[in-house]
């Protein structure tokens, strides 16, 4: 039988991908956005999931009962607790505050403990979700702590099928890759393996106004100045994580939660590609880039998208959020009218 799995495990990876054809009118290269959003858990973390906690029981470190904790701002969680279920184990969870309630209640229906920790706290702080998971590991017994930040396993679940499929769907004619940065392991590991078929990639990593990830590449060293509230999810960090090899990536561009949610709408409403916030972030970062650096038509782009928009109707999908935001008075690119809604009274 083709087509037919034992599991919902053995869907994960072997995404497609899709030519952007209307928010990439005015770059003469040819852009591609692989859909993470094709997994089982909707997202680009069911890889890592899978292959860390394969890993583990590889190295008898989970067993019948055993306990998976994770720091997570929604999309690893979803993946954990996924192949949790799969496998027979529980799974406790710490999240920001930053997270939907919509979130939340995914996380809880796939069985997972949920921790909700503040968001504008130092990453050392007691209170944070990093913090949080570490007490919990250690303290809860036969537990396994995945730590994604800082798990080279992270890296190499990309290396080993991430960056594999884009070289053989592009048919090694891509000339750049762009990926928001997080944890890193997703454009880390797809970047290592690429650069191994062709140094001369470019790779580009997408960091939000209020992350440390953009000066830290090019300064080495930590502005905390830099540091203040923003409100895309998944991307961005007030520390550096080791799963971000910032000697495979070559330039950082920093995006803002502002033209990042128009985008996401945008590529909804002309791509009809309903992705999450960081696929607005990383298409706008693309944009950006095109402005100070020249594409040619030869070029082949391929940009990660990394989840569904589903899990944000409540934020950049919605009028009142944006609204709340002040985003609908700000935009200049005049999106406004094409977003609004009318009601007849």
């Amino acid at each position: 039988m083709s087509n037919v799995y034992d599991n919902i495990l053995g869907l994960i990876g072997n995404t497609p991908m899709v030519k952007l054809n209307a928010v990439t009118k005015d770059i003469p290269a040819t852009v591609y956005a692989k859909l993470e959003s094709y997994n089982p858990g909707h997202s680009t973390k069911d890889r890592i999931a899978l292959h860390i906690i394969d890993n583990a029981e590889k190295k008898g470190l989970l067993k019948e009962d055993s306990v998976v904790v994770e720091t997570t701002s929604g999309n690893t969680g979803f993946s954990i607790a996924m192949v949790c279920i799969i496998k027979g184990y529980k799974c406790i969870l710490a999240v920001s505050d930053k997270t939907k309630p919509e979130k939340i209640a995914y996380l809880k229906a796939l069985g997972a403990i949920v921790y909700i920790c503040p968001a504008n706290v130092p990453a050392d702080d007691p209170r944070s979700y990093y913090e949080v998971a570490k007490r919990i590991a250690s303290e809860t017994p036969n537990s396994v702590y995945i730590n994604q930040y800082f798990n080279e396993l992270n890296i190499d679940a990309h290396y080993q099928t991430t960056g594999p499929e884009i070289w053989e769907q592009t048919e090694g004619k891509i000339t750049h890759l762009m990926a928001c940065t997080g944890t890193g392991g997703t454009l880390s590991g797809s970047a290592k393996y690429l650069k191994e078929k062709n140094p001369n990639i470019k790779i580009i990593g997408v960091d939000a106004d209020g992350s440390i990830l953009k000066s830290f590449h090019e300064t080495g060293e930590i502005h905390k100045e830099d540091v203040h509230p923003y409100q895309i999810e998944g991307m961005g960090k007030n520390l550096i994580p080791s799963a971000l090899l910032f000697d495979k990536v070559d330039e950082f561009v920093r995006v803002n939660d502002e033209m990042s949610a128009y985008r996401t709408r945008e590529i909804a409403l002309k791509e009809a590609i309903m992705g999450g916030y960081t696929t607005g972030a990383v298409t706008q970062g693309l944009i950006q880039y095109a402005q100070s650096h020249e594409f040619s038509k030869d070029d082949v782009v391929v940009l990660i998208y990394p989840d569904h928009g589903s899990r944000y109707i409540t934020k950049v999908y919605s009028d009142k959020w944006m609204a709340e935001q002040g985003f609908v008075n700000n935009c200049v690119h005049n999106y406004d009218e094409v977003f609004k809604t009318e009601f007849i009274k």
